[in-house]
């Protein structure tokens, strides 16, 4: 039994790093004043914060239903499964549109979309560990219940620099908005599960990453590893377009944590678009393989 991996761009991963992995990574779709991207095709990183940041009209979207459809089919030529690892259904309906496709005669036994409710650097694991359990010799099913199984195993804190960006994606109402930039407000967003939620604020940088690393803690001992190493636990760090900022929270991280930080990523432009540049994100999940 061959096993394709496949998972988007909102995992992190990079084409480049696709290939190496030896897996299909599905670019994400943007809209930026009227013409069509694709995130790590003709968008970088850099090139979507200078239009981000100097107000350009940019909108995520999700690959046409066509699309995903000739992945598969391409990756059947070649493989007996596909297990399809998408970001969250919570925050993007192309979960929905994978979900919907395996269920197809066609693809029925074929095709396995994993709506383990991930994204980014804990999408990334998932991935990492799909890897791993195809080379194991698990099918399709076995991987897909794995991963299933232990979907709630995972937990992100995002500290967002600025308001402006959740009150363009509709998050926040303008006054709402306002108000939290008068006080210079830092929500610090919570993502477990299917959504986005605000878990607490502050005033400062400083002071919302103190709560995101003793928030994170808490989960990781109540829910993920009561070991006292968390010697059963990923640790990652991620940001949107700052990386020296994100590069002294994980050293802050780990003059905490008894377990070192195994990724400091960039998120995935589809969450950055609705964040904006300087946020830093703190992320755990349990170790399956």
């Amino acid at each position: 039994m061959k096993v394709a991996i496949m998972t988007d761009s909102n995992s992190g991963i990079t084409q480049e790093e696709g290939k190496k992995l030896g897996i299909t990574v599905i670019p994400m779709p943007f809209t930026i004043d009227g013409k069509e991207y694709l995130e790590d095709i003709n968008l970088t990183q850099e090139e979507f914060y200078d239009k981000l940041m100097n107000d350009y009209d940019v909108s995520t979207s999700q690959p046409a239903v066509g699309i995903v459809r000739n992945y598969f089919d391409k990756l059947l030529k070649e493989y007996d499964q596909i297990v399809h690892i998408p970001m969250s259904s919570g925050l993007s309906s192309s979960c929905q549109t994978a979900l919907m496709l395996a269920q197809e005669e066609e693809y029925a036994g074929k095709v396995f979309a994993v709506d383990s409710q991930r994204v980014s650097v804990t999408q990334k694991w998932d991935v990492y560990d799909a890897i791993e359990l195809a080379k194991q010799g698990k099918t399709g099913q076995e991987i897909h219940d794995i991963l299933m199984e232990h979907k709630m195993e995972a937990t992100i804190y995002i500290t967002v620099n600025t308001l402006e960006y959740l009150k363009k994606g509709g998050r926040l109402t303008p006054a709402v908005a306002t108000l939290g930039g008068l006080l210079k407000i830092k929500p610090v967003l919570q993502i477990q599960g299917e959504k986005l939620d605000t878990f607490s604020t502050s005033r400062t940088m400083s002071k919302a990453s103190k709560i995101m690393i003793e928030a994170c803690m808490k989960d990781i001992k109540d829910r993920i590893d009561d070991s006292e190493d968390m010697h059963n636990t990923h640790v990652m760090i991620a940001y949107t377009y700052d990386e020296d900022q994100a590069l002294k929270f994980k050293e802050q991280v780990e003059e905490v944590f008894p377990c070192k930080v195994s990724f400091c990523d960039p998120l995935s432009l589809s969450v950055s678009c609705h964040i904006g540049p300087h946020s830093l994100a703190i992320a755990a999940c349990k170790k399956i393989v």
